[in-house]
């Protein structure tokens, strides 16, 4: 139970999380797969690598910490991890594993002194508050996609139906349930949760859903990373081979409305934007899709937008590449998304609802073009599981 000294200790340690969460986190993934190595297949190694992991964690607990006494603060943050949880079938077996190994790099890396006995028994005490209000959100999600039309739980058998190259680096898959069922509706900019095996070792990935939903099929649309165990594997595939699939999560989602809609992509965060592009496209909405890719080369689906385009008057789309490209397409910009850019190619209201996606970079530059140019806060979504700050 979480009492009243509880909370005031845990309070006062987020002075030490705002200047060494991640140092913390990193000991604590250490921990974590030395003492159970049977968690390892649900977090992503590369992400481990790149600290990406360790900063969304110390992110998360920093803001657990901040907001202990009103987490009604915590709504975004905690649909988010409840949406990451369910994708990779977090299930409750899974938190005394992490509760055990927190608190111990909490100990480790304070020190006694600091992490006494009484800063433990706090973080014990809040980190079972936490992951009580989780796993209660968390099976409400499971039990309504069980019990949905075309839902299941747990893992499901999918082959691989249709296989198409998009670009040099990015390959769609049309996954088909392999019962001959339906499968789960999904909401424009969510992902699924899949399961493989590689080279006998079980790995669990997320991948935006890149395509309407229709009660058939699910189509991601992968990128082949450059050592990518999973992404290298997929893309070996052949039709009629076998995946896991969770049922779809996530909360970056495509909103309704009438105001004009923005979509901003770099790299294979198109994935996500062609769904909301091809379910906007329905409505009549007008629609600005601007991507940014490094070449030609690299740039999947702009035969598909082309069309879409030519068949549909209110999308107006835009390209910029990196590079410029030696015959073939071309770009209507050279260079980065600048906000000069930017600007000439949204619409002269910025009353919108503006979408972006891609590589942390680009993001952040999106982010502060968008503001700069007058785009309500407000009406700019996107997908970031880590601090805010690093987006400013």
């Amino acid at each position: 139970m979480l009492s009243t000294e509880h909370r005031a200790i845990v309070t006062a340690t987020v002075p030490i999380l705002e200047q060494g969460g991640e140092a913390l986190t990193r000991h604590f993934y250490l921990k974590l797969f030395a003492d159970f190595p049977q968690v390892a297949p649900l977090f992503n190694q590369a992400h481990q690598q790149n600290g990406a992991q360790q900063r969304a964690l110390a992110n998360g607990i920093l803001m657990y910490a901040k907001n202990i006494d009103r987490l009604e603060e915590l709504g975004p943050l905690a649909s988010a991890i409840v949406n990451k949880h369910v994708a990779l079938q977090i299930l409750p077996e899974h938190y005394p594993m992490v509760g055990a190994s927190l608190l111990k790099a909490i100990r480790e890396v304070l020190g006694a002194e600091v992490a006494s006995d009484a800063v433990i028994e706090a973080w014990g005490a809040a980190y079972g508050q936490l992951a009580d209000l989780l796993i209660g959100q968390e099976a409400g999600v499971y039990a309504r996609q069980e019990a949905a039309v075309g839902g299941w739980r747990g893992a499901r058998r999918f082959m691989v139906a249709e296989k198409t190259e998009e670009s040099s680096e990015i390959t769609s898959f049309v996954l088909k349930p392999a019962d001959g069922g339906a499968v789960l509706d999904f909401a424009p900019g969510q992902y699924i949760g899949l399961r493989v095996l590689v080279d006998g070792a079980e790995m669990r990935r997320q991948y935006s859903l890149s395509d309407v939903s229709n009660g058939r099929d699910y189509r991601i649309s992968v990128k082949r990373e450059e050592g990518g165990k999973v992404s290298n594997h997929l893309h070996a595939l052949a039709l009629g081979d076998t995946v896991e699939l969770f049922p779809p999560s996530g909360d970056f989602t495509l909103r309704d409305g009438e105001r004009p809609l923005v979509l901003i992509s770099g790299g294979v965060g198109i994935t996500p934007t062609i769904a909301m592009l091809g379910a906007a496209l329905k409505t009549g909405r007008p629609v600005h899709f601007i991507h940014a890719a490094r070449h030609a080369g690299v740039h999947a689906f702009r035969g598909q937008i082309d069309r879409l385009a030519q068949r549909h008057a209110q999308l107006t789309r835009h390209y910029c590449y990196a590079e410029a490209s030696e015959g073939g397409a071309q770009p209507d910009a050279v260079g980065l998304l600048d906000r000069e850019q930017l600007a000439a190619w949204l619409p002269a209201t910025r009353d919108v609802d503006a979408y972006f996606l891609g590589p942390l970079p680009f993001m952040r530059a999106v982010k502060g073009h968008l503001k700069e140019l007058g785009v309500p806060e407000a009406q700019t979504y996107y997908e970031f599981f880590g601090p805010a700050s690093a987006l400013n």
